[in-house]
């Protein structure tokens, strides 16, 4: 249902009523007068025939007649002359007064008063007068008829004039359906002019405030799906250029081993050899022997630390647990003061290397990250198993955090972080209730 038809059925049922208490106002009204007027009359003929009796009584019912029928109707008032068997011998004539027409029996039965007849006692009869409110209320029902006759005329018409009135004052409204109807296509530029009246104004800027903060929001939404869908991409690359880079360092790592590390090896060998052979004999030569020797174990040790660092060849031999424990064992001899410990909770045989690599590089960012600025006495290292994730939980009793960390050129916290992202995964900084810091990190499986 419109609006424009509600206000128009709330008019036309405030006019229903007023009209309603105008009529019963009106009936009411001429139930008094009737009323009024019925038993006024009746009190006057009465009196009026009781003072007569005595003049007539003498010349008996004739005599009575004859001053009845000189007499005449009575206004509201029947009048019957009876004899003394009880015959009637006179009827008072009809009212001329609106002949052939009376009020309908409802309304009659609403407006009329009841009345008793009176009965005056002759010496030679009776006489019997009854109230006839029927003109009377005749009278009040023509009244109530042009009555409502006016009443349905301003009704029909002050209907008409309110729908009207209703339908100019809500025609902003349709500017204001348009302009949403505008919006739910997608125009979300659409804005409504200044609409007359003052609540159509407040509209109109409630509605172009609303249609801005649409726009804005959408263009937000559109900003951030444009961003999220550059990071997934920057997230993608960042995978494949990891990926490219443990590719990378485990091709330099078993060179540096296998070709590098024999090459050292056979220098030392040669070396030595010369050296044997000019001890004695040319004590500069031996020297010299010596030399290449002692530079080439240097160059060996050299070499031996800087393949861990570049890819752990026990990951791609043994596996994450093999690679973590030789990581564990190189701490522990490189800091003897440090306690190191290290729970493995039921981990899968084969994580894949994409996720061993991640696990792997987690811990040792995690770790050299407490040996380089937590000055740690304590660090525990625990992987587990939950909900089909794989946890990680690096933990230190150390003085936390930095307070450079954030600033540009610290980035190990950002990496384990985009590490773990870019599988899926989320990584957190914690503090424990006894202090130091908490590396944690859920990746999952799948």
């Amino acid at each position: 249902m419109s609006l424009r038809l509600q206000i128009n059925l709330l008019l036309t049922a405030l006019i229903g009523i007023f009209v309603s208490v105008l009529v019963w106002q009106q009936i009411d009204s001429t139930r008094r007068s009737v009323r009024e007027e019925v038993e006024a009359a009746s009190r006057v003929a009465t009196q009026l025939l009781t003072r007569v009796t005595w003049i007539y009584g003498q010349s008996g019912s004739q005599g009575m007649q004859e001053f009845l029928e000189r007499l005449g109707r009575v206004r509201a008032n029947d009048i019957e002359l009876f004899d003394k068997e009880g015959v009637a011998i006179y009827r008072s004539p009809p009212s001329p007064y609106k002949a052939g027409r009376d009020a309908p029996d409802w309304f009659a039965s609403i407006v009329s008063p009841p009345m008793e007849p009176k009965q005056i006692d002759l010496p030679s009869g009776r006489l019997i007068v009854r109230a006839d409110p029927s003109r009377a209320t005749l009278d009040g029902w023509d009244d109530l008829e042009r009555l409502l006759w006016i009443a349905g005329a301003v009704f029909v018409l002050g209907n008409l004039l309110a729908y009207w009135l209703a339908g100019r004052a809500l025609r902003p409204l349709r500017k204001v359906v348009d302009g949403l109807r505008e919006m739910e296509r997608g125009a979300f530029h659409t804005r409504l002019p200044e609409l007359p009246g003052r609540e159509a104004q407040v509209m109109s800027h409630a509605f172009n405030a609303m249609a801005q903060a649409v726009e804005d929001n959408v263009a937000a939404r559109r900003a951030a799906a444009e961003a999220t869908e550059k990071l997934a991409e920057n997230r993608e690359l960042t995978q494949i250029i990891q990926a490219r880079i443990e590719e990378e360092r485990r091709a330099i790592a078993r060179e540096l081993h296998d070709e590098l590390g024999q090459s050292v090896t056979a220098i030392k060998s040669v070396g030595l050899s010369i050296a044997q052979r000019a001890a004695g004999k040319d004590e500069a030569i031996e020297q010299a022997a010596r030399l290449v020797v002692d530079t080439a174990g240097q160059i060996y040790d050299v070499v031996h630390h800087m393949i861990p660092k570049l890819r752990p060849l026990a990951l791609d031999r043994f596996g994450l647990a093999d690679a973590l424990d030789d990581l564990l064992g190189d701490w522990r001899l490189q800091h003897p003061g440090i306690e190191f410990s290290l729970r493995r909770n039921d981990l899968p045989e084969n994580l894949g290397d994409t996720l061993s690599t991640t696990v792997y590089r987690i811990v040792q960012e995690a770790v050299n990250n407490a040996l380089r600025h937590a000055n740690a006495t304590r660090i525990a290292i625990e992987l587990g198993m939950g909900d089909g994730d794989l946890t990680i939980t690096v933990e230190d009793n150390g003085k936390g955090l930095p307070a450079n960390w954030r600033t540009p050129g610290h980035y190990g916290v950002i990496g384990m972080r985009e590490r773990a992202f870019t599988l899926g995964g989320m990584l957190e900084l914690q503090k424990p209730e006894g202090g130091g810091l908490r590396v944690f990190a859920r990746i999952p499986l799948n």
